[in-house]
């Protein structure tokens, strides 16, 4: 018995939601068996993602090796845009059960209100487990020295809480929401990023991660950092929020604020945990916060955006990295990220 046979492949696209194409593929084949013509035909689908499909793939991925590869871990949330990006992330990667690890807030004290209200309404909400360490009881317990000065910032010091809360509930992952394109250091770390018995980085011991193939084994006392988000842009958190219809704290959007004008233009709003002086310029502006951190060292962009999509259009025209705009701590010297990193900072 022979098969002779013809294929006349034809192609269509048909568009699905918001970016979503799928392929049919549908062959027509004649089949000539002993004399007897036999027309068969057949269907096969092919998907393809869209951009913030395949980068929401690739984090949920990551998260789930997370769960399958490390014993303790933990997520890291601070109430900000891209640890509640994380927070849905987890959500698709692992609901309908719960989260294979507790929220974890290092609280430096210095905090915007707005923040800490959404953070306690999305816990509450998830049902989930939070914990929080404070800052100020480190300071306390260890007698660290408190930085002075006009903007006073307790960053540094949140690395001495976290390392004390990786040891204290045996953390052996803490996944964050850093991403490569915010900062020069990050752009150098890879997604697992391992840490010494120390807490510490070093940037000549980075994994290959090659095919999305991610190295977790560790020796006992160190731990690993996870970026799940590292490959997204600002812009992508946005679009991604936008899409995902995730809502967020008021700060991000326009809003009346005093702030003092400093030296570099910079607008930091008026609160008791800097020092106002008499020569300080006091301004009451529509401001809203790119990044949200400190309120000793995170700096607003004037702005009238009142939508997602009037920030989105604010960030593609931007020629500026939101902590490159809003920083103050990241402007003490060319490396002070790097520095930070490599003595245990997230």
């Amino acid at each position: 018995m022979w098969v002779a046979y013809e294929i006349d492949t034809r192609h269509w696209y048909k568009k699905v939601g918001d970016g979503l194409s799928q392929l049919h593929n549908i062959p027509d084949a004649k089949y000539n068996i002993h004399g007897t013509t036999y027309n068969i035909q057949g269907t096969m689908n092919k998907y393809y993602l869209d951009y913030l499909e395949q980068l929401e793939s690739e984090a949920i991925h990551i998260m789930r090796e997370v769960a399958a590869q490390f014993e303790k871990p933990a997520l890291l949330f601070s109430g900000g845009k891209d640890s509640i990006t994380l927070v849905r992330l987890a959500e698709k990667a692992f609901r309908p059960g719960k989260f294979p690890f507790p929220l974890v807030h290092i609280d430096t004290g210095h905090n915007f209100p707005e923040a800490l209200q959404y953070r306690d309404n999305l816990v509450q909400k998830l049902g989930e487990k939070l914990i929080v360490r404070y800052v100020g009881d480190t300071i306390k317990a260890k007698k660290l020295t408190e930085p002075k000065g006009k903007f006073a910032s307790r960053n540094a010091l949140q690395t001495f809480t976290l390392l004390d809360t990786i040891e204290e509930f045996g953390f052996d992952a803490c996944i964050g929401g850093a991403r490569r394109d915010e900062e020069k250091a990050r752009a150098k770390e890879r997604i697992f990023s391992v840490r010494d018995e120390f807490g510490q980085w070093d940037p000549k011991r980075q994994r290959p991660e090659l095919w999305n193939i991610y190295n977790g084994k560790i020796h006992k006392g160190e731990n690993v950092r996870v970026f799940p988000i590292s490959n997204w842009t600002e812009l992508d958190v946005w679009n991604y929020i936008k899409k995902e219809n995730i809502a967020l704290p008021s700060i991000y959007f326009t809003h009346a604020r005093e702030c003092v004008l400093t030296d570099e233009k910079q607008l930091v709003a008026v609160s008791d945990f800097i020092q106002i002086d008499e020569q300080d310029i006091i301004v009451k502006k529509q401001v809203r916060y790119r990044t949200v951190g400190d309120m000793t060292c995170t700096a607003a962009v004037e702005s009238e955006a009142s939508t997602i999509d009037d920030i989105i259009r604010e960030i593609s025209i931007s020629r500026i990295s939101e902590r490159g705009e809003t920083r103050i701590d990241d402007q003490v010297s060319e490396a002070a990220m790097e520095d930070r990193k490599k003595g245990g900072y997230f």
